[in-house]
């Protein structure tokens, strides 16, 4: 895959975590390795529906905020930023228990809760894609916009247990790897490829569980 129209040089604070290194024919940094790192911990323990996901998210998330903002993915590295604070929600959400002493389940979205998290994608698409191109240099801003609107929902159905958040990641994740590549984010790019696989398992783990 081509570049997106100017060089691809991505410029890390001179920390030793941001050091950049050479991995075979690919340049990563030790921050981007611990970010995919603790990205794969959190989706494989998402697909077991284990609490162990939250605090690997977090970590995951805060690292991404930096990496998407240096490469200029503005939305993603906003959507992150969101991230934390709904992963800090769906941590409390998910251990906490109702009147009768238990947690939530896994369960499905209502056809007008269908309806309104498609709204919402379209809603917040737009939002996004005008901030983007008015107020940044993205030079993606649809596809940018369009996976950070995905992510969003995605993430709250997660945070609320319903099984429809599997389809969204997977969807968002598969474009993700491309876009990811486009911006010389090799290994964040094989992240997304795993995230994307994960969650078609997921999907299939948590739809068993709803059956049963």
């Amino acid at each position: 895959m081509h570049g997106s129209g100017y060089p691809i040089n991505i410029t890390f604070a001179p920390m030793e975590l941001t050091s950049l290194l050479q991995m075979g024919p690919f340049q990563t940094s030790y921050i981007e390795l611990i970010a995919v790192a603790c990205g794969l911990t959190s989706v494989w323990f998402m697909k077991k529906e284990s609490l162990m996901a939250f605090p690997f998210g977090i970590v995951n998330v805060l690292i991404y905020v930096y990496i998407f903002f240096a490469a200029r993915l503005y939305a993603n590295a906003g959507i992150n930023g969101f991230f934390f604070f709904m992963s800090l929600y769906g941590w409390f959400n998910w251990t906490r228990k109702d009147s009768n002493d238990s947690t939530i389940r896994i369960t499905r979205c209502s056809g007008s809760g269908l309806l309104l998290n498609a709204v919402a994608v379209v809603i917040f698409f737009i939002i996004i894609r005008v901030v983007l191109v008015k107020y940044t240099e993205s030079t993606i801003p649809s596809w940018d916009a369009a996976t950070t609107a995905v992510y969003i929902v995605a993430q709250w159905l997660f945070s609320r247990k319903k099984i429809e958040n599997w389809i969204l990641w997977i969807s968002a994740d598969a474009v993700m790897i491309g876009l990811c590549a486009w911006e010389g984010l090799y290994f964040s790019s094989f992240q997304y490829l795993v995230f994307t696989i994960i969650a078609i398992l997921g999907f299939r783990e948590w739809r068993s569980k709803l059956a049963g």
